[in-house]
């Protein structure tokens, strides 16, 4: 074999692995999408446990992807993606094996760090054996596509084998495509970019640190109420832990991230657009996936089906949004992607939770994939081009950083709300509730000790009011307390949609605005 074949071959087998990476990432990151409901039902999980399911994962992920990048950078990408394979398996065993959701948290966690180490060690690998402009732009809008694969068979995967009770079948074939994953990175070749690199330990310290007392307070708050010490203890940690991460990005040499490139406008708007649209769109994800499988308890299945419509744009508009961003303003491309997210969220808080017809989600949620194909590739498009070219990589990286923040975001926020409001309405209404149910003492104050404790989300799903003491039965849930708190989880989950589409509509609104008049700009004496 000559050396450019040799050559040729070593770069189609480095982007097969990194493709197939990301594709096992974004699998494994989805895959509760379609699950929340069989969840809820098995684990009898109440609505802020039910949330760190997908925060378990989410929040690693978010606050270690810039550091697996530097290491990547640093000690070569190879061996490090095989790594986050290799924690993807163990994660998913012990998904696998969860007899409690508190265990299902701890999988997902290790899990979420795996991803970590994937998303952006698989794109960095592509890049680095990339000898063109044109061959790099290729291999990203295939790695892109991969990503978007896996978001759209995931959901659909893990429904259609919870329908026959396996959703833990679904673990084992995570673990057989990160076996696949290892083995076809063995070939792959290795790269790495130490100049100038350098690991930021006390940034990524209080970076992590700061947001996770964050999104643990926003979650626990909804629950425990947002007046307790803890959660106001976690506020408050969180701001002391965010603000010294700023005062050490500015005054280290080499920053995890670097906050000066926040200086130019353009890149200022995309940043907060990001962050409130990718918000938006996983919030409005999130609540379709627990109106219908938590709350309706319907199939699996058709919430896989739904994230079919969502994800499978991303995929097949990869050369129709690549065309309107080459021929196009992207502050349009933008502003019209947000505004169709919007009209998704705005569209669903219509719906009336006693309408089991799940069909009427498919307009509502092709409307939010197509936003989001036109949304992704954007704001990575418009952030790169804001900045001199010697800043692309950390625009680049910050964005994605961005990008993921406002996704773990979605489920934890939307969830906070709507929670905390089903709570609060069932509060009101427990007292003329019991005494309608007929039920006698001293199941009266065991029904109503499960309401406050479980809240809606327990009383929603529970068939039964356990008895006090071993010599009393279990008596079925009385109707009245079951309608109390499914039509408070309606009513709270149709307010979440309506938030979500607004804040789609205001990063429409802040991009239109925003980006009208701008241009590239010199940050050579930002830095």
């Amino acid at each position: 074999m000559t050396q450019t074949a040799a050559r040729r071959q070593g770069h189609t087998v480095t982007v097969l692995a990194g493709c197939f990476a990301v594709l096992l990432a974004q699998v494994a990151y989805s895959l509760p999408g379609a699950l929340n409901g069989t969840f809820q039902q098995e684990f009898q999980t109440t609505g802020a446990e039910l949330t760190w399911i997908t925060a378990a994962f989410a929040i690693p992920m978010v606050v270690l992807e810039l550091t697996t990048g530097v290491i990547g950078d640093l000690f070569g990408r190879k061996r490090l993606l095989q790594a986050g394979a290799a924690l993807t398996i163990a994660g998913s065993v012990i998904c696998y094996a969860a007899g409690t959701v508190q265990v299902l948290w701890i999988g997902q966690v290790v899990a979420g760090v795996g991803a970590a180490i994937l998303y952006p060690i698989s794109l960095a690998m592509l890049a680095a054996v990339s000898t063109s402009q044109e061959a790099r732009s290729r291999a990203i809008a295939m790695w892109a596509g991969f990503l978007s694969a896996g978001a759209a068979i995931s959901p659909l995967m893990g429904g259609w084998l919870a329908e026959d009770g396996g959703w833990r079948t679904s673990y084992l074939v995570v673990i057989a495509a990160s076996v696949v994953s290892i083995g076809i990175t063995q070939f792959a070749a290795d790269s790495a970019a130490p100049e100038g690199r350098k690991l930021d330990v006390p940034g990524q310290v209080t970076l992590a640190l700061g947001l996770i007392a964050l999104l643990f307070a926003a979650t626990q708050g909804s629950e425990a109420g947002f007046a307790r010490p803890e959660i106001i203890g976690a506020f408050a940690a969180s701001v002391v832990l965010l603000g010294a991460f700023v005062v050490i990005e500015l005054r280290t040499e080499v920053p995890l991230l670097r906050l000066t490139i926040f200086a130019n406008r353009a890149y200022a708007v995309v940043a907060v657009a990001t962050v409130i649209g990718m918000f938006a769109f996983l919030a409005t994800c999130y609540s379709m996936s627990i109106w219908l499988g938590a709350i309706q308890h319907q199939s699996a299945l058709n919430i896989g089906v739904l994230f079919l419509f969502i994800q499978g744009p991303a995929f097949l508009l990869v050369p129709v949004v690549s065309h309107l961003i080459r021929n196009f303003s992207p502050r349009w491309v933008l502003t019209g992607g947000f505004a169709l997210i919007a009209v998704s969220g705005i569209w669903c808080s219509t719906f009336d939770v006693h309408d089991l017809d799940w069909i009427r989600f498919i307009a509502p949620m092709l409307a939010l994939g197509v936003g989001f194909a036109l949304t992704v590739g954007s704001i990575t498009a418009v952030a790169i081009n804001a900045v001199p070219l010697r800043l692309a990589g950390m625009a680049s990286a910050t964005t994605n950083l961005l990008r993921d923040f406002g996704f773990a975001l979605g489920p934890v926020l939307i969830a906070a709300f709507a929670v905390s409001r089903a709570n609060g309405d069932l509060t009101q209404g427990l007292g003329p509730a019991i005494a309608a149910s007929g039920l006698k003492p001293p199941y009266t104050e065991v029904a109503g000790g499960l309401a406050q404790q479980g809240g809606a989300m327990a009383v929603n799903s529970m068939p039964v009011v356990p008895g006090a003491g071993p010599d009393l039965p279990l008596v079925p849930m009385p109707d009245s307390l079951r309608m109390l708190a499914f039509e408070s989880l309606g009513s709270a989950y149709n307010l979440a949609f309506l938030v979500a589409g607004l804040c789609a509509a205001v990063a429409a609104v802040l991009t239109l605005a925003g980006l009208f008049g701008s241009r590239p700009a010199d940050l050579a004496d930002a830095q």
